[in-house]
């Protein structure tokens, strides 16, 4: 065990031999510290949370009462091998949500980058990639093996398909059941997971320029119209646009992947 001097950890702690814990980090009563644990500078766990697992959290996070992080995953091909959760700096991962550390045909590794929002009872599947600064509000879920990139917010109860990648700056609106990969920038909601237009509003938050935003309109009406094979439109554009978010957008489609794609209606 190595616990910072400057550390504090409650006496009703449990934390177990091996474990790392950074400098000026608060751990509650009640919590449960796993041996293959690693806490960051001023990682705070607070009371009745758990952290096992090959689990290794980013500084300056906060774990809140209820948390599960690092267990094993819900897969029933694992078989206990010995796999991995990496948690970025600065995420919150508020009460009651479970993040799961990979399984070995999946990588091994579960990952979530920094300034995350974890709401509570969300949970992060194995094997799922999850860039920076994404929101998942309470009870969202991930399934495992799911990518989700930087800035995405991922609605209330709503559910994301295993496999499904969601490019960056997507929205996903509350209850909302995601089937299939969802396009950079756009917004998706309904039961079903519909495409409808493009996320407008984190786009202007972000002071993406006008100039940008007019593109990926003019992209976005472009793929709506088309009623030709979508990967075979989306390459076309791909040949005309200058614009960079469009290029992005486009080339997340392009990429190719093990699900269908939302098309714009």
């Amino acid at each position: 065990m190595a616990i910072h001097p400057s550390a504090r950890v409650h006496p009703a702690a449990i934390v177990d031999e091996g474990a790392v814990i950074g400098e000026g980090c608060a751990i509650g009563p009640f919590s449960t510290i796993g041996p293959e644990v690693t806490l960051g500078a001023g990682v705070e766990v607070k009371s009745h949370a758990i952290v096992t697992g090959w689990t290794e959290i980013g500084a300056g996070s906060q774990i809140f009462s209820f948390a599960v992080v690092g267990e094993i995953p819900q897969d029933l091909k694992y078989r206990g091998e010995r796999t991995r959760l990496v948690v970025g700096e600065r995420a919150r991962i508020r009460e009651g949500a479970t993040l799961n550390t990979g399984t070995e045909h999946g990588g091994g590794i579960t990952r979530v980058g920094d300034d995350c929002l974890i709401m509570t009872g969300a949970h992060v599947g194995h094997d799922s990639h999850v860039g920076d600064r994404v929101i998942m509000a309470n009870q969202a879920a991930l399934g495992g093996h799911a990518v989700i990139g930087d800035d995405v917010i991922i609605g209330g109860l709503s559910g994301v398909h295993q496999f499904v990648r969601i490019g960056r700056g997507a929205i996903i609106g509350a209850i909302t059941m995601v089937a299939h990969d969802v396009m950079p920038f756009t917004l998706v909601h309904g039961p079903r997971g519909a495409l409808d237009g493009l996320n407008l509003i984190g786009l202007k938050r972000r002071g993406v320029p006008r100039e940008e935003i007019a593109a990926l309109r003019a992209a976005y009406t472009a793929l709506a119209r088309d009623e030709g094979a979508f990967v075979e439109s989306v390459a076309r554009l791909s040949d005309q646009s200058t614009s960079p978010h469009v290029r992005e957008m486009l080339a997340f489609v392009l990429a190719g992947s093990d699900r269908q794609f939302l098309r714009p209606r």
